[in-house]
């Protein structure tokens, strides 16, 4: 059973207020300050405190930032992330969100992720939000495999907000295209929907759009409920996101479910060019995805493009797609899997935390395989190869 974890945003969603839940639900706060420091960004800063917001407890997090002009473009947001030098998982969680976010301004303002001019989300303190999130949600282990988020609908929120571009509707344009683009609910049926004043902001939504799934509240035992506050304390409902940690609960044996494939034929795209292809397609939420050599019309060579993904982030799947290759078109279907119990388990190997995955056959053997992303950043570390970190990793597992 991995980790399982619902994300309550009836009354809004802030980059802020999810960071200020997940630490309140027992995130290493020390952990979260220093992803933020080693962004190397001098004054830079991060704390969280106790405070109240409609007669309830919650925790609220307060960002320290120099002067910032905060116009940044996507290619200059991706590079002070991977100066941060985080774990993985949190690296790529960190991608995937500041992707989502110029994916949606772009389509807002209708030029190019790569050249839009990100405003407010690419100010400091939304730096802060989203490598503070990120970092947090893998403490948690949220982001480890076999691990599940689900969140509710989010408050739409009404009226209208200050922006760098005047005066904007709430919801801001940003917040209702990622909506559009990962399956969002906006209000909906929740009374939240009508509440006034921004409720949802564009790096909130990204941050859920990236790190979880629009659903009901899953089944899991539930050990930990973190409360985030945000800056104003409304009288129509306390102004907070919570967090709902637990153990994911579900039947013995495997496991049935229905995923998205997508297929793009291309013959015509340089071959260097492929690994950040894949790495753009998960970036933009496949689980997993692969090419398959084949000859294709006219006899020329090339490759089958497949990814495999949840439908609530196909299009964004479907565009990282378009956007990275030279197709023209492209096919996706569902499909019915099965998969294996796991879980995940963390060992240290030359003072270095290495994720194995466990998994578990019908007659009750179960299966290692440490996670090569780790492997691969502990191998670099201690300078031997590859293989003899995934050995000593599974030794210390049979040890554990």
């Amino acid at each position: 059973m991995g980790e399982a974890g619902w994300v309550d945003a009836t009354a809004g969603a802030a980059g802020d207020m999810l960071l200020a839940a997940l630490v309140d639900a027992g995130a290493a706060e020390d952990r979260v300050r220093a992803s933020v420091a080693a962004l190397g960004i001098p004054g830079l800063d991060v704390r969280t405190e106790d405070d109240r917001r409609g007669g309830l407890r919650c925790r609220r997090a307060h960002v320290t930032v120099p002067d910032d002009p905060g116009h940044r473009r996507l290619p200059d947001i991706l590079a002070l992330v991977d100066r941060a030098d985080l774990p993985p998982r949190a690296r790529d969680a960190a991608h995937r969100t500041f992707t989502l976010l110029a994916a949606a301004e772009a389509a807002v303002h209708g030029t190019d992720p790569a050249t839009v001019t990100l405003h407010e989300v690419g100010a400091h303190d939304a730096l802060a939000d989203v490598v503070g999130v990120v970092s947090a949600a893998d403490d948690l282990g949220l982001l480890a495999d076999g691990a599940t988020l689900a969140c509710s609908p989010l408050a739409a929120g009404s009226g209208t907000v200050r922006a760098a571009h005047g005066r904007l509707p709430v919801p801001v344009p940003a917040v209702v295209e990622l909506a559009a683009r990962h399956g969002l609910a906006l209000g909906g049926d929740d009374p939240g929907g009508d509440l006034a004043g921004e409720r949802t902001t564009p790096t909130g939504a990204a941050l859920l759009a990236a790190l979880a799934r629009p659903g009901p509240f899953p089944a899991m035992t539930v050990r930990a409920v973190g409360v985030g506050g945000g800056a104003r304390d409304t009288p129509d409902r306390p102004n907070v996101t919570r967090v709902v940690l637990g153990a994911a609960r579900s039947a013995e044996g495997v496991r049935t479910g229905e995923v998205v494939v997508l297929e793009a034929t291309v013959d015509d795209l340089d071959p260097q060019l492929w690994p950040s292809v894949l790495e753009a397609v998960r970036a933009a939420g496949a689980w997993d995805c692969w090419t398959s050599p084949i000859v294709a019309r006219h006899g020329r060579p090339g490759h089958v493009l497949s990814a495999v993904c949840d439908e609530a982030v196909r299009p964004a799947v479907a565009d990282a797609v378009f956007r990275h290759t030279t197709t023209i078109g492209l096919r996706w279907s569902a499909w019915q899997r099965e998969t294996l119990p796991r879980r995940a388990v963390t060992v240290v190997v030359g003072g270095h935390d290495v994720t194995v995955k466990v998994a578990r056959l019908a007659d009750g053997t179960e299966r290692a395989k440490p996670e090569i992303a780790d492997v691969e950043a502990a191998a670099r570390a201690l300078g031997v190869p590859v293989a003899e970190v995934a050995a000593r990793a599974r030794d210390a597992l049979s040890r554990s």
